[in-house]
C-alpha cells in the first residue's frame, strides 16, 4: 500500500510565490511594453509592482536580513555621499526661489528613493530562473511593439487619445533595461539570445530615431565592449569619465564652446546653449558654492530667470541648483557606486557598465535633475541589476573523483 504524502502545503508561500511571479511579470513584462504607448505607465505600474514583491517578502520572508543590509547600506560611502546630497537638496530649500513647488518636488524624490530601498530590501536572497527569464522576453516584446509603433504608428494608434512623449520614454526605459536583460543571457551561456535581444532593440531605437536614445546604446555598447576585455579598464573608464565630468562641469561649456563654434559654426543651437551656460558661470560665481536652490533650473527658465536656451542637462541642473557641495558629493556617489559595481559577479559587470553608461549618457543629453518618470526609470533599472545579481548562485556539489572508495562497510572519506 502506497503511503500518503507527509509534505505539508503552506497556502501562505503559495500565495507569496503567486504574489512575487505577478510582481516580476508586471515589472519585466507589462511595465516595458504599456511604457511604449502610455507616458504614465511608468510611474503608476513600476510602485504597483514593487509592493507585490513586498507583500511577497512580508508573508514568506525569504528577503535577506532588513537589519544586515541596513547596515551594509549605511556602511557603504556611495550611499553616505548620495544622503549628503539628498540633506543638501533638503537645505537648498530655504534659499530657493520656488520653495512650494520645490517642497513638493523634493517629496516626490524622497519617496522613489524609499520606495527604489524598499524594493531592495524586499528582492528574496536568492532569484529564481523562471522570474529573471521574464526581463528578456519581457524587453523583446516591448522592442517589437516599439518597431511596430514606428513603422505604423499612425495606422495603429488611430483613435487613440494622443500621448505625447509616451514613445519617447518608452524607448528610454528599453535603452536602459536592454542591458541587465543582455547580461542575464550572458550568464546564463545564452549568447546568441543577448546578440538578438541587443538587435531588436538598436532596430527599434533606430525606427524612431532620437539622438539620446540612440547615443545611450552606443555609448552603452562601447563600455560593454571594452569592460569584456578589460575588465578593470572598462570600469575605471565608466567611473572616472562619468564622475569626472560631473564635477568639472562648469569649466565644460569654456572648452567646448571653441570646438563647437570651428565645427558647426558660432550661431547654432548648441554652441548658443554652450554660451549661455558660459554667460550664466561667469555672471555670479559666487553661486557656483552654494547653488541656486532646488528646482530653479527647471522654473527659472520659464519666470526667465535664466534665458530659453540655457542646458536642460543634469550636469548643468546640479551646479546650478546644488553648487559645488551637491556636485562634488553627486561625482563622488556616482564614482564610488560604479567602482562597487565593478566588484560584484564578473559575468554582470559588462552589462552593469553598460547600463551606468548609457543612463548617464542620457541624463547629459536632456533629461532633469528630478523628472520623475526618469528618477523612477532610473529606480526600476536598479532593481533590476539587484535582481539578476541575485540570481547568480550555484549549488555545489562533491566530484565523484575527490572520493577515496574505502573497503567495502567503511564510509568514504574525502
Amino acid at each position: 500500500m502506497a503511503r500518503p504524502s507527509t509534505q505539508t502545503i503552506d497556502p501562505a508561500l503559495d500565495a507569496a510565490a503567486l504574489l512575487r511571479r505577478v510582481g516580476f511579470f508586471g515589472l519585466f513584462v507589462i511595465l516595458p511594453v504599456v511604457a511604449q504607448v502610455a507616458r504614465r505607465a511608468t510611474v503608476i505600474l513600476a510602485p504597483i509592482s514593487v509592493a507585490l514583491l513586498i507583500l511577497a517578502s512580508a508573508i514568506d520572508g525569504r528577503q535577506r536580513p532588513l537589519r544586515a543590509s541596513g547596515v551594509r547600506l549605511l556602511r557603504a560611502p556611495a550611499f553616505l555621499a548620495g544622503l549628503l546630497v539628498l540633506a543638501w537638496m533638503a537645505l537648498s530649500l530655504v534659499w530657493t526661489p520656488f520653495p512650494g513647488p520645490a517642497s513638493e518636488r523634493f517629496a516626490n524624490l524622497v519617496a522613489t528613493i524609499l520606495l527604489t530601498l524598499a524594493g531592495y530590501m524586499a528582492l528574496p536572497d536568492r532569484m529564481r530562473s523562471a522570474n529573471l527569464y521574464l526581463l528578456p522576453l519581457g524587453v523583446t516584446a516591448a522592442a517589437i511593439v516599439a518597431i511596430m509603433l514606428g513603422l505604423f504608428g499612425d495606422s495603429l494608434m488611430r483613435g487613440v487619445p494622443d500621448d505625447d512623449n509616451a514613445l519617447d520614454r518608452g524607448l528610454t526605459l528599453l535603452a536602459l533595461l536592454v542591458w541587465p536583460a543582455v547580461a542575464w543571457l550572458r550568464s546564463r551561456r545564452r549568447d546568441r539570445e543577448a546578440l538578438g535581444l541587443a538587435v531588436v532593440v538598436a532596430v527599434a531605437l533606430a525606427v524612431s530615431p532620437d539622438l539620446g536614445q540612440i547615443a545611450a546604446l552606443a555609448i552603452g555598447a562601447l563600455a560593454f565592449a571594452v569592460t569584456s576585455f578589460r575588465p578593470r579598464l572598462g570600469v575605471g573608464l565608466t567611473a572616472g569619465i562619468a564622475a569626472g565630468l560631473l564635477a568639472v562641469a562648469p569649466l565644460l561649456p569654456f572648452l567646448a564652446r571653441p570646438v563647437g563654434a570651428a565645427l558647426f559654426g558660432p550661431l547654432s543651437p548648441g554652441v548658443l546653449t554652450l554660451k549661455s551656460w558660459q554667460r550664466i558661470v561667469t555672471t555670479e560665481p559666487v553661486r557656483l558654492i552654494t547653488g541656486h536652490g532646488f528646482e530653479t533650473a527647471l522654473r527659472g527658465r520659464v519666470f526667465g530667470l535664466i534665458p530659453v536656451n540655457a542646458p536642460s542637462t543634469a550636469l548643468f541642473a546640479m551646479w546650478y541648483e546644488l553648487g559645488v557641495v551637491g556636485a562634488l558629493a553627486a561625482a563622488f556617489a556616482l564614482y564610488a557606486s560604479v567602482r562597487r559595481a565593478g566588484l560584484d559577479v564578473p559575468l554582470l559587470v559588462p552589462g552593469a557598465m553598460a547600463g551606468f553608461a548609457a543612463a548617464f549618457t542620457i541624463a547629459c543629453i536632456g533629461v532633469g535633475l528630478t523628472v520623475v518618470w526618469w528618477l523612477t526609470t532610473l529606480a526600476i533599472t536598479i532593481l533590476v541589476f539587484v535582481a539578476i545579481e541575485r540570481g547568480q548562485f550555484r549549488t555545489r556539489r562533491p566530484k565523484v573523483s575527490r572520493l577515496k572508495l574505502p573497503p567495502l562497510g567503511e564510509p568514504p572519506t574525502p
